[in-house]
Protein backbone atom coordinates (compact mmCIF):
# COMPACT_ATOMS: atom_id res chain seq x y z
CA UNK A 1 0.00 0.00 0.00
CA UNK A 2 1.38 3.42 -0.94
CA UNK A 3 1.79 6.16 1.64
CA UNK A 4 -0.90 8.22 -0.10
CA UNK A 5 -3.33 5.32 -0.01
CA UNK A 6 -2.58 4.80 3.67
CA UNK A 7 -3.23 8.49 4.33
CA UNK A 8 -6.57 8.28 2.52
CA UNK A 9 -7.57 5.27 4.55
CA UNK A 10 -6.59 6.95 7.79
CA UNK A 11 -8.42 10.16 6.95
CA UNK A 12 -11.53 8.21 6.00
CA UNK A 13 -11.43 6.27 9.23
CA UNK A 14 -10.92 9.42 11.26
CA UNK A 15 -13.97 10.98 9.60
CA UNK A 16 -16.03 7.90 10.33
CA UNK A 17 -14.98 7.95 13.98
CA UNK A 18 -15.27 11.70 14.47
CA UNK A 19 -17.88 11.12 17.16
CA UNK A 20 -15.22 9.38 19.25
CA UNK A 21 -12.82 12.35 19.17
CA UNK A 22 -13.92 13.64 22.56
CA UNK A 23 -12.79 10.99 24.95
CA UNK A 24 -12.63 10.76 28.74
CA UNK A 25 -9.36 11.49 30.49
CA UNK A 26 -7.87 9.51 33.38
CA UNK A 27 -9.40 11.91 35.91
CA UNK A 28 -12.73 10.05 35.64
CA UNK A 29 -11.14 7.30 37.74
CA UNK A 30 -10.31 9.66 40.60
CA UNK A 31 -12.51 8.55 43.52
CA UNK A 32 -15.02 11.19 44.58
CA UNK A 33 -16.30 11.54 48.12
CA UNK A 34 -19.79 12.41 47.00
CA UNK A 35 -23.25 11.23 47.96
CA UNK A 36 -24.90 9.10 45.29
CA UNK A 37 -28.66 8.77 44.70
CA UNK A 38 -30.41 6.03 46.64
CA UNK A 39 -31.50 4.39 43.38
CA UNK A 40 -28.06 4.49 41.76
CA UNK A 41 -26.28 1.16 41.19
CA UNK A 42 -22.77 0.59 42.54
CA UNK A 43 -20.60 -1.93 40.70
CA UNK A 44 -17.25 -3.27 41.91
CA UNK A 45 -14.75 -4.05 39.18
CA UNK A 46 -11.44 -5.83 39.63
CA UNK A 47 -8.72 -4.80 37.19
CA UNK A 48 -5.46 -6.52 36.32
CA UNK A 49 -3.10 -4.60 34.06
CA UNK A 50 0.43 -4.62 32.72
CA UNK A 51 0.16 -0.90 31.92
CA UNK A 52 2.44 1.55 33.72
CA UNK A 53 0.85 4.03 36.16
CA UNK A 54 0.25 7.57 34.92
CA UNK A 55 2.28 10.31 36.54
CA UNK A 56 0.01 12.57 38.53
CA UNK A 57 -2.86 10.08 38.40
CA UNK A 58 -2.12 7.30 40.92
CA UNK A 59 -5.52 5.72 40.25
CA UNK A 60 -5.02 5.43 36.46
CA UNK A 61 -2.73 3.75 33.93
CA UNK A 62 -1.44 4.66 30.48
CA UNK A 63 0.04 3.10 27.35
CA UNK A 64 3.53 2.33 28.66
CA UNK A 65 4.27 -1.29 29.49
CA UNK A 66 5.21 -2.93 32.77
CA UNK A 67 6.91 -6.34 33.10
CA UNK A 68 4.62 -7.41 35.95
CA UNK A 69 0.86 -7.12 36.33
CA UNK A 70 -0.77 -4.88 38.91
CA UNK A 71 -4.02 -5.64 40.72
CA UNK A 72 -6.69 -3.09 41.58
CA UNK A 73 -10.35 -2.63 42.35
CA UNK A 74 -12.76 0.20 41.59
CA UNK A 75 -16.30 0.94 42.66
CA UNK A 76 -18.32 2.75 40.02
CA UNK A 77 -21.69 4.39 40.63
CA UNK A 78 -24.10 4.05 37.72
CA UNK A 79 -26.84 6.71 37.55
CA UNK A 80 -30.57 5.96 37.85
CA UNK A 81 -31.20 7.19 34.30
CA UNK A 82 -28.67 4.76 32.81
CA UNK A 83 -29.48 3.38 29.35
CA UNK A 84 -28.45 -0.25 28.84
CA UNK A 85 -25.42 -0.59 26.59
CA UNK A 86 -24.26 3.00 27.12
CA UNK A 87 -21.79 4.78 29.38
CA UNK A 88 -22.98 8.14 30.68
CA UNK A 89 -19.62 9.94 30.81
CA UNK A 90 -19.23 13.11 32.89
CA UNK A 91 -19.07 16.11 30.58
CA UNK A 92 -18.00 18.81 33.03
CA UNK A 93 -18.55 18.49 36.76
CA UNK A 94 -19.39 14.83 37.55
CA UNK A 95 -22.98 14.40 38.65
CA UNK A 96 -23.90 11.05 40.23
CA UNK A 97 -27.54 11.62 39.27
CA UNK A 98 -26.67 11.57 35.57
CA UNK A 99 -23.12 10.22 35.18
CA UNK A 100 -20.90 7.25 35.86
CA UNK A 101 -18.54 8.22 38.67
CA UNK A 102 -15.77 6.43 40.55
CA UNK A 103 -16.40 6.20 44.29
CA UNK A 104 -13.43 4.10 45.44
CA UNK A 105 -10.08 2.74 44.26
CA UNK A 106 -7.84 0.21 45.97
CA UNK A 107 -4.44 -1.22 45.11
CA UNK A 108 -4.37 -4.99 45.63
CA UNK A 109 -2.00 -7.85 45.03
CA UNK A 110 -2.44 -11.27 43.49
CA UNK A 111 -3.27 -12.94 46.81
CA UNK A 112 -5.90 -10.32 47.63
CA UNK A 113 -7.63 -10.87 44.30
CA UNK A 114 -7.68 -14.63 44.84
CA UNK A 115 -9.09 -14.14 48.34
CA UNK A 116 -11.83 -11.78 47.15
CA UNK A 117 -13.06 -14.06 44.36
CA UNK A 118 -12.57 -17.37 46.17
CA UNK A 119 -16.27 -18.07 46.65
CA UNK A 120 -17.61 -16.49 43.46
CA UNK A 121 -19.90 -18.85 41.57
CA UNK A 122 -18.44 -17.53 38.32
CA UNK A 123 -15.91 -14.99 37.09
CA UNK A 124 -16.42 -12.82 34.01
CA UNK A 125 -13.11 -11.80 32.43
CA UNK A 126 -13.13 -8.95 29.90
CA UNK A 127 -10.19 -8.35 27.53
CA UNK A 128 -10.65 -5.07 25.68
CA UNK A 129 -9.66 -4.26 22.13
CA UNK A 130 -7.66 -1.80 20.03
CA UNK A 131 -7.70 1.95 20.69
CA UNK A 132 -8.93 1.63 24.28
CA UNK A 133 -7.71 3.63 27.26
CA UNK A 134 -7.60 2.16 30.73
CA UNK A 135 -10.45 4.33 31.98
CA UNK A 136 -12.62 3.37 29.01
CA UNK A 137 -12.00 -0.30 29.74
CA UNK A 138 -12.86 0.05 33.44
CA UNK A 139 -16.12 1.85 32.74
CA UNK A 140 -17.06 -0.58 29.96
CA UNK A 141 -16.56 -3.44 32.39
CA UNK A 142 -18.78 -1.65 34.93
CA UNK A 143 -21.46 -1.01 32.30
CA UNK A 144 -21.52 -4.65 31.23
CA UNK A 145 -21.57 -5.86 34.83
CA UNK A 146 -24.68 -3.78 35.40
CA UNK A 147 -26.47 -4.58 32.14
CA UNK A 148 -25.55 -8.18 31.38
CA UNK A 149 -26.59 -9.52 34.78
CA UNK A 150 -23.27 -11.37 35.02
CA UNK A 151 -23.18 -13.95 37.75
CA UNK A 152 -20.13 -13.66 39.92
CA UNK A 153 -17.16 -11.33 39.82
CA UNK A 154 -16.20 -8.98 36.95
CA UNK A 155 -12.47 -8.89 36.23
CA UNK A 156 -10.86 -6.67 33.59
CA UNK A 157 -7.55 -7.47 31.94
CA UNK A 158 -6.23 -4.25 30.46
CA UNK A 159 -3.21 -4.52 28.19
CA UNK A 160 -1.20 -1.40 27.16
CA UNK A 161 -3.25 -0.11 24.24
CA UNK A 162 -2.03 3.25 22.93
CA UNK A 163 -5.64 4.43 23.05
CA UNK A 164 -5.37 6.19 19.70
CA UNK A 165 -6.43 5.53 16.11
CA UNK A 166 -2.82 5.82 14.95
CA UNK A 167 -1.61 3.24 17.45
CA UNK A 168 -2.75 0.16 15.54
CA UNK A 169 0.68 -1.45 15.07
CA UNK A 170 1.78 -0.46 18.58
CA UNK A 171 -1.35 -2.12 19.93
CA UNK A 172 -0.62 -5.30 18.03
CA UNK A 173 2.86 -5.44 19.56
CA UNK A 174 1.40 -4.71 22.99
CA UNK A 175 -0.89 -7.73 22.78
CA UNK A 176 2.09 -9.96 22.00
CA UNK A 177 3.92 -8.57 25.03
CA UNK A 178 0.85 -9.19 27.22
CA UNK A 179 0.29 -12.86 26.46
CA UNK A 180 2.07 -14.32 29.49
CA UNK A 181 0.35 -11.88 31.86
CA UNK A 182 -3.05 -12.94 30.54
CA UNK A 183 -2.13 -16.64 30.74
CA UNK A 184 -1.11 -16.22 34.38
CA UNK A 185 -4.38 -14.42 35.17
CA UNK A 186 -6.54 -17.07 33.49
CA UNK A 187 -4.78 -19.78 35.50
CA UNK A 188 -5.25 -17.80 38.71
CA UNK A 189 -8.96 -17.29 38.08
CA UNK A 190 -9.58 -20.89 37.03
CA UNK A 191 -7.73 -22.34 40.02
CA UNK A 192 -9.39 -20.16 42.65
CA UNK A 193 -10.77 -22.00 45.69
CA UNK A 194 -14.45 -22.86 45.79
CA UNK A 195 -16.84 -25.28 44.13
CA UNK A 196 -17.26 -23.49 40.81
CA UNK A 197 -14.18 -22.62 38.78
CA UNK A 198 -15.81 -21.56 35.53
CA UNK A 199 -14.35 -18.47 33.85
CA UNK A 200 -16.37 -16.69 31.15
CA UNK A 201 -14.06 -14.69 28.87
CA UNK A 202 -15.29 -11.89 26.61
CA UNK A 203 -12.50 -10.65 24.35
CA UNK A 204 -13.00 -7.80 21.88
CA UNK A 205 -11.18 -6.94 18.67
CA UNK A 206 -7.40 -7.15 19.11
CA UNK A 207 -8.04 -8.53 22.59
CA UNK A 208 -9.43 -11.61 20.84
CA UNK A 209 -6.08 -12.08 19.11
CA UNK A 210 -4.39 -11.88 22.50
CA UNK A 211 -6.87 -14.33 24.02
CA UNK A 212 -6.38 -16.93 21.29
CA UNK A 213 -2.62 -16.70 21.77
CA UNK A 214 -3.13 -17.22 25.51
CA UNK A 215 -5.34 -20.27 24.90
CA UNK A 216 -2.71 -21.70 22.57
CA UNK A 217 0.00 -21.17 25.18
CA UNK A 218 -2.13 -22.92 27.80
CA UNK A 219 -2.49 -25.87 25.43
CA UNK A 220 1.26 -26.02 24.79
CA UNK A 221 1.82 -25.89 28.56
CA UNK A 222 -0.34 -29.00 28.94
CA UNK A 223 -3.04 -27.10 30.87
CA UNK A 224 -6.09 -28.74 29.33
CA UNK A 225 -7.62 -28.68 32.81
CA UNK A 226 -7.65 -24.88 32.62
CA UNK A 227 -9.04 -24.80 29.07
CA UNK A 228 -11.90 -27.06 30.15
CA UNK A 229 -13.07 -24.42 32.64
CA UNK A 230 -13.31 -21.61 30.10
CA UNK A 231 -16.28 -20.21 28.20
CA UNK A 232 -14.93 -17.89 25.51
CA UNK A 233 -16.64 -15.26 23.34
CA UNK A 234 -14.57 -13.42 20.73
CA UNK A 235 -16.37 -10.23 19.70
CA UNK A 236 -15.32 -8.69 16.35
CA UNK A 237 -12.03 -10.62 16.48
CA UNK A 238 -9.21 -8.82 14.69
CA UNK A 239 -7.54 -12.08 13.75
CA UNK A 240 -6.25 -13.28 10.38
CA UNK A 241 -8.45 -16.20 9.31
CA UNK A 242 -5.45 -18.32 8.31
CA UNK A 243 -3.82 -17.59 11.66
CA UNK A 244 -7.03 -18.61 13.41
CA UNK A 245 -6.98 -21.97 11.62
CA UNK A 246 -3.49 -22.59 12.97
CA UNK A 247 -4.35 -21.38 16.47
CA UNK A 248 -7.50 -23.45 16.78
CA UNK A 249 -5.64 -26.43 15.33
CA UNK A 250 -3.26 -26.25 18.30
CA UNK A 251 -5.92 -25.41 20.90
CA UNK A 252 -8.19 -28.23 19.78
CA UNK A 253 -11.82 -28.79 20.83
CA UNK A 254 -12.90 -26.82 23.89
CA UNK A 255 -15.26 -28.23 26.50
CA UNK A 256 -17.43 -25.19 25.71
CA UNK A 257 -17.13 -24.27 22.00
CA UNK A 258 -15.62 -20.84 21.38
CA UNK A 259 -18.19 -18.28 20.14
CA UNK A 260 -17.15 -15.82 17.42
CA UNK A 261 -19.28 -12.71 16.81
CA UNK A 262 -18.90 -11.42 13.24
CA UNK A 263 -20.30 -8.42 11.36
CA UNK A 264 -19.94 -7.88 7.62
CA UNK A 265 -19.98 -4.06 8.00
CA UNK A 266 -17.34 -3.63 10.70
CA UNK A 267 -15.38 -0.53 9.65
CA UNK A 268 -12.42 -1.09 11.96
CA UNK A 269 -11.91 -4.65 10.75
CA UNK A 270 -12.15 -3.51 7.13
CA UNK A 271 -9.38 -1.04 7.92
CA UNK A 272 -7.36 -3.80 9.59
CA UNK A 273 -7.86 -6.08 6.60
CA UNK A 274 -6.55 -3.41 4.23
CA UNK A 275 -3.44 -2.59 6.24
CA UNK A 276 -2.81 -6.34 6.60
CA UNK A 277 -2.48 -6.84 2.87
CA UNK A 278 -6.08 -7.83 2.26
CA UNK A 279 -5.95 -10.95 4.44
CA UNK A 280 -9.42 -11.85 5.73
CA UNK A 281 -10.30 -11.01 9.33
CA UNK A 282 -12.18 -13.50 11.47
CA UNK A 283 -14.70 -10.89 12.58
CA UNK A 284 -15.76 -10.20 8.96
CA UNK A 285 -16.52 -13.75 7.81
CA UNK A 286 -19.80 -14.53 6.06
CA UNK A 287 -21.70 -17.30 7.86
CA UNK A 288 -23.58 -18.09 4.64
CA UNK A 289 -20.31 -19.03 2.94
CA UNK A 290 -19.98 -22.84 2.86
CA UNK A 291 -16.26 -22.49 3.55
CA UNK A 292 -17.00 -20.55 6.73
CA UNK A 293 -19.55 -23.16 7.77
CA UNK A 294 -16.85 -25.78 7.20
CA UNK A 295 -14.48 -23.84 9.46
CA UNK A 296 -17.13 -23.87 12.19
CA UNK A 297 -17.67 -27.60 11.81
CA UNK A 298 -13.98 -28.55 11.55
CA UNK A 299 -12.89 -26.31 14.42
CA UNK A 300 -15.90 -27.04 16.63
CA UNK A 301 -16.66 -23.35 17.17
CA UNK A 302 -19.78 -21.16 17.03
CA UNK A 303 -19.66 -18.40 14.41
CA UNK A 304 -22.54 -15.96 14.92
CA UNK A 305 -23.41 -13.20 12.45
CA UNK A 306 -24.69 -10.16 14.38
CA UNK A 307 -24.77 -7.68 11.47
CA UNK A 308 -28.47 -6.95 11.98
CA UNK A 309 -27.99 -5.84 15.58
CA UNK A 310 -28.11 -2.00 15.82
CA UNK A 311 -24.74 -0.35 16.41
CA UNK A 312 -22.65 2.77 15.92
CA UNK A 313 -21.20 3.90 12.59
CA UNK A 314 -18.23 1.50 12.71
CA UNK A 315 -20.18 -1.54 13.96
CA UNK A 316 -17.06 -2.52 15.89
CA UNK A 317 -18.73 -2.39 19.31
CA UNK A 318 -21.98 -4.06 18.26
CA UNK A 319 -21.40 -6.80 20.83
CA UNK A 320 -22.15 -4.33 23.63
CA UNK A 321 -25.75 -3.84 22.53
CA UNK A 322 -26.21 -7.55 21.96
CA UNK A 323 -25.01 -8.77 25.35
CA UNK A 324 -26.68 -5.82 27.13
CA UNK A 325 -30.01 -6.67 25.52
CA UNK A 326 -32.08 -6.93 28.68
CA UNK A 327 -32.08 -10.67 29.31
CA UNK A 328 -33.38 -11.23 32.83
CA UNK A 329 -30.30 -13.21 33.73
CA UNK A 330 -26.83 -13.95 32.40
CA UNK A 331 -27.79 -17.57 31.75
CA UNK A 332 -30.76 -16.56 29.58
CA UNK A 333 -28.61 -14.67 27.10
CA UNK A 334 -28.45 -16.97 24.02
CA UNK A 335 -24.76 -16.31 23.55
CA UNK A 336 -24.03 -17.98 26.89
CA UNK A 337 -26.78 -20.60 26.96
CA UNK A 338 -26.00 -22.08 23.52
CA UNK A 339 -24.17 -25.38 23.79
CA UNK A 340 -23.63 -26.28 20.11
CA UNK A 341 -20.99 -25.47 17.53
CA UNK A 342 -22.00 -24.30 14.08
CA UNK A 343 -22.89 -21.20 12.08
CA UNK A 344 -25.69 -18.92 13.31
CA UNK A 345 -27.28 -15.55 12.71
CA UNK A 346 -28.92 -13.07 15.10
CA UNK A 347 -31.54 -10.92 13.40
CA UNK A 348 -31.64 -8.20 16.07
CA UNK A 349 -31.51 -7.44 19.76
CA UNK A 350 -33.70 -9.88 21.64
CA UNK A 351 -33.69 -12.39 18.77
CA UNK A 352 -32.83 -16.02 19.16
CA UNK A 353 -29.95 -17.61 17.26
CA UNK A 354 -30.91 -19.13 13.93
CA UNK A 355 -28.69 -21.94 12.63
CA UNK A 356 -27.26 -21.70 9.10
CA UNK A 357 -26.61 -24.80 7.02
CA UNK A 358 -26.21 -28.28 8.43
CA UNK A 359 -23.08 -27.86 10.48
CA UNK A 360 -24.31 -28.24 14.06
CA UNK A 361 -22.00 -30.31 16.19
CA UNK A 362 -23.38 -31.76 19.41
Amino acid sequence: MTSNAMKCLTVGLLMTLAACSSRPGPQVLQPLAIETPANATTVKVYAVTNRAPLDGHPYAFGADRMPAAQFLSYEVSIPPNHTAGHIEWPVRQPNPATDFITTSHHILNSAALTHDIANSEAVGLYVHGYNTSFQEAVYRMAQMRADVHMEGTPVLFSWPSAGSLGGYLADRDATDQSRTALVNLIIQLAERPGASKKVAILAHSMGARLTLEALMQLKLMGRQNILDRLQVILAAPDVDVDLFREQIGVIGPMHEPITILASSDDGILRFSQRVSGGHSRLGLVDVYDPEVQKIAADAGVRIVDITDVPSDSTAHSRYVGLISSGATSYAENPLYSLRQAGAFVVEGIGSTLQSIGNVLVE
